[in-house]
């Protein structure tokens, strides 16, 4: 059987080898209670940060908490997906820092039944999906290296899988193979209605800060470097490119777009992943503050087991490290000193501004390895934290982190394209408004088309006759998988 499928597969490369791009709109969600305060922000990333350093020495796959540089109304970045047969949506929050897509089992127990986000909570149900298939123990993926210290046997044959973490959270479940559907991006504004078949997480245990209300999401869609992330399940069988991309807008409606391929464009710089790390770890060399290189020791930023510099879109602000953190606030504060009253707030380093903040405050340079630069504007390491005396308070968002890894948050992912080469093994990024429509790379050569935040109609015949292909290979592989599945 495997054989079989390998050479209907090799009689398609041809085609194959120009995967598709599948382009989904994210959006941003805002808990009914409005305003939420800095410290409340760097305490649901401790707790976020806190799993990510035990997955770190224990293998544990990590999850995110709310995120957002919004400093009034606070969110997170999520979008639906459409699982099973017939396919239902479930909305799931976007985590570069986690692998594993998983969503609420209708088994579930202490799970939340509904959310402070505004949205309707989903479960999935393997009986009613006609595609639903469990993961048993003799999979190959249930003994793998990526899995040992989560994946267990359960009495009925099923690989399960059960995670906890230090600061109290989990959950449990078992691996379930579907369909995830999804609009393929063809060529020409042309979009093909498309599904395979991927292996996600079905939870039916879940604890601590998984089951509060507030932030309630039907689970998470992780887009780590692992081998059963959703990117690189489809990039293995040619389905996708082995790359994905994100614009998150800034703004406070929030909200975005997300690429399983390249967002292209001309300014955008980039710099190699840090090899052999579960996370997307970069190269920061220096930090430069109105054009001056900062006066940090470069080894303080070197990569080790609890160092290194990590670019997470669960975060929900930014993190250096206390030997970057100290020379950069004071060189800020230096150069603003004439124009603002320096203040403290809540242990925050703030400053009263009578005047625009662009105005005012410096332009600063996160310098990377291969000569990549990230520009930031005043607004992507200042958080307006309200009024004071007739002014407005801005305090500085990046926190210090005494000892460990720097982390770069949604504080300065916002407003700027970001992507992710896994192919290459490099990230690019350049300044963009994420309310624009961008250029989506949907073939491995130098063409592209022209993508915004709503799916394009592909209604015509024109269209349809380009799309079945595309459409005839990807049935022919699903339906072998189901046969071959079936034989395990």
């Amino acid at each position: 059987m495997r054989a079989l499928r390998l050479l209907l597969v090799l009689g398609f490369l041809t085609v194959l080898s120009v995967a598709s791009c599948v382009v989904i709109p994210l959006e941003r969600a805002f808990p009914l209670n409005g305003r939420v305060e800095l410290n409340q922000l760097v305490a649901r990333d401790q707790l976020r940060h806190s799993r990510m350093l035990q997955g770190l020495v224990g293998g544990v796959v990590d999850f995110s908490v709310q995120g957002t540089s919004d400093p009034y109304l606070v969110g997170l970045y999520f979008t639906k997906v459409k699982l099973g047969s017939p396919p239902r949506e479930f909305n799931v929050q976007i985590d570069t820092g986690s692998d594993i897509l998983w969503v609420t089992c209708s088994s579930c127990t202490d799970c939340p039944q509904s959310s402070g986000l505004g949205i309707q909570l989903g479960l999935f149900d393997t009986t009613s999906s006609s595609s639903a298939r469990m993961v048993p123990c003799s999979d190959p993926m249930c003994s793998s290296e990526y899995q040992t210290t989560a994946t267990q046997c359960s009495q009925s044959n099923q690989c399960s899988y059960s995670f906890q973490y230090g600061d109290g959270s989990g959950t449990s479940g078992y691996y379930v193979v579907d369909m995830l559907s999804f609009d393929a991006v063809m060529g020409q504004s042309s979009i093909a209605n498309s599904s395979a078949l991927i292996v996600f997480g079905c939870s039916t245990y879940q604890s601590g800060d998984l089951t509060k209300t507030d932030k309630a999401v039907d689970g998470i869609f992780g887009f780590g470097r692992g081998d059963l992330s959703v990117i690189s399940q489809l990039s293995s069988r040619g389905i996708t490119p082995r790359v994905f991309s994100h614009c998150l807008k800034g703004d406070g409606s929030g909200g975005g777009i997300m690429v399983l391929g390249a967002i292209m464009e001309p300014s955008i710089v980039y710099s190699p992943l840090v090899p052999s790390q579960p996370h997307y770890n970069l190269m920061l060399q220096s930090i430069a503050v109105n054009g001056q290189l900062l006066q940090i020791d470069p080894s303080v930023f070197a990569t080790s087991s609890n160092r290194g510099t990590i670019v997470d879109s669960g975060t929900t602000l930014a993190y250096l490290v206390q030997e970057a953190y100290d020379p950069f606030v004071i060189a800020i504060t230096a150069t603003v000193s004439p124009s603002v009253t320096p203040t403290i707030s809540k242990g925050n380093q703030c400053y009263l501004v009578a005047a625009s903040v662009s105005q005012i405050f410096p332009p600063v340079s996160l310098n990377f390895a291969s000569g990549a630069s990230m520009m930031l504007k005043p607004e992507d390491y200042l958080i307006r934290s309200g009024f004071y005396d007739g002014a407005t308070m801005w305090c500085i968002g990046f926190q210090k982190v005494q000892g460990g890894i720097s982390i770069l948050g949604d504080l300065v992912l916002k407003d700027k394209i970001f992507v992710y080469d896994l192919a290459h093994q490099r990230i690019g990024w350049a300044n963009y408004d994420c309310s624009l429509s961008v250029n989506v790379s949907i073939t491995s050569s130098k063409d592209f088309i022209n993508e915004g935040q709503v799916s394009v109609s592909s209604s015509t015949k024109e269209i349809l006759f380009k799309l079945i292909p595309l459409s005839f290979i990807t049935f022919l592989i699903q339906l072998l998988e189901l046969v071959e599945f079936q034989f395990l």
